[in-house]
């Protein structure tokens, strides 16, 4: 029992260094296979097979000591079974000389379950702390499980009337957010007025806090201080579910999955052929779709990885334009595409379907404007 409580507190401990070093290998592994194209263009191979080997070796480091620690309390639970089994035998060669009335099948009995003792000790005590190490499993599960959730998707007392919003008006009233408890706030007192179908560019270099003012809008950052109105609407007395389905997005990367075309345009299927068609068609893909077999049934990959960088942003474009929403959010859309893409994109959005609608574009700047913070 001392020993079993002895090395319990070092295998947890060990076991949870274990797993803690052993997550990283996995999230970088998936990564590389994710962006191997990307890796092998700019002949990357090597720094990452590096970067692999070194987070293996970390995890070696925790995994090491256990299998020592394992060996350590194998020898120790093989030295008691070996003095009970001494004793054993000892006992029984006194007791023979002694004259004690002792048969050869009681000696022999005694002996048997002597030699099994070790096998026995081995068992109990690797199977009760076994039990305790893989609890830390449990730990981790929990600790997720822990984690704040996001507001409710919808609040039955302060649901937004069906054709909001109708006229798209945004106003950020001496708004302050940060991603989470303890962190500096990345955007501080902003207040501003957005008019019904007004055209805004957000620009400022990197870190500006342009993605941010996005995040917050759709509430995947929570307020700090102060509020989002959307006609005149506070967005955090809402559900999320009611706010960001009235929202229309162009990300900066298209967010595709693995379905068919149809499925990726209109996820709720709630939209006939011939809006999917003439939503195609506006966003310049009615020709490409029309050429894969099965048409809005073909087969998209995981990621949208059987098309193309301009043809998935396309698709984004057509989700937009499938979007009741009188807003549309354009964070750094044509960041990642081609020329000719971004025309065709630029086109759409200045056409009459748009024209109606409120659209809050962001774009990169590197450039330091004089007598300007760089986080304006």
């Amino acid at each position: 029992m001392w020993i079993q409580r002895y090395y319990l507190r070092t295998s947890r401990e060990l076991k949870r260094l274990d797993s803690i070093s052993r997550s990283p290998i996995y999230a970088h592994f998936q990564e590389s296979l994710s962006g191997i194209s990307t890796i092998r263009a700019y002949h990357q191979q090597k720094r990452f097979s590096l970067e692999n080997e070194w987070r293996v070796d970390a995890n070696l480091r925790a995994y090491f000591p256990s299998i020592n620690a394992n060996r350590w309390l194998a020898v120790r639970l093989e030295f008691i079974g070996s003095v009970i089994i001494l004793a054993a035998a000892s006992f029984a060669i006194i007791a023979v000389a002694t004259g004690s009335p002792l048969g050869a099948g009681t000696v022999g009995l005694a002996m048997s379950y002597a030699l099994q003792i070790t096998q026995s000790l081995n068992w109990v005590v690797r199977q009760t702390v076994e039990v305790e190490t893989n609890i830390v499993s449990v730990e981790r599960v929990l600790e997720y499980a822990r984690l704040p959730s996001e507001a409710p998707e919808i609040i039955s007392k302060h649901r937004p009337p069906v054709s909001w919003p109708q006229k798209g008006a945004v106003s950020f009233n001496g708004y302050s957010t940060r991603y989470r408890e303890g962190l500096d706030l990345v955007l501080k007192n902003i207040s501003l007025d957005i008019k019904s179908h007004e055209k805004i560019g957000v620009v400022g270099r990197t870190g500006a806090g342009k993605s941010s003012l996005t995040l917050a809008l759709f509430r995947l950052i929570e307020p700090a201080h102060g509020d989002v109105t959307i006609d005149n609407l506070s967005t955090s007395s809402m559900g999320l579910l009611d706010l960001r389905r009235r929202l229309a997005i162009i990300p900066q990367d298209a967010a595709l999955f693995e379905g068919t075309v149809r499925d990726n345009l209109d996820p709720g299927h709630v939209h006939d052929d011939t809006e999917l068609w003439s939503v195609l068609d506006h966003a310049r893909l009615r020709d490409h779709v029309a050429s894969m077999p099965d048409q809005l049934d073909a087969h998209i990959n995981e990621g949208g990885s059987n098309l193309s960088s301009g043809q998935r942003q396309l698709v984004s474009l057509a989700r937009a334009l499938l979007t009741p929403s009188n807003i549309l959010v354009l964070d750094e859309a044509t960041a990642a595409v081609d020329v000719e893409t971004d025309a065709m994109l630029q086109t759409t959005l200045r056409s009459n379907m748009f024209k109606d609608r409120t659209i809050i574009t962001s774009k990169c700047c590197e450039y330091n404007f004089p007598h300007t913070p760089a986080n304006h």
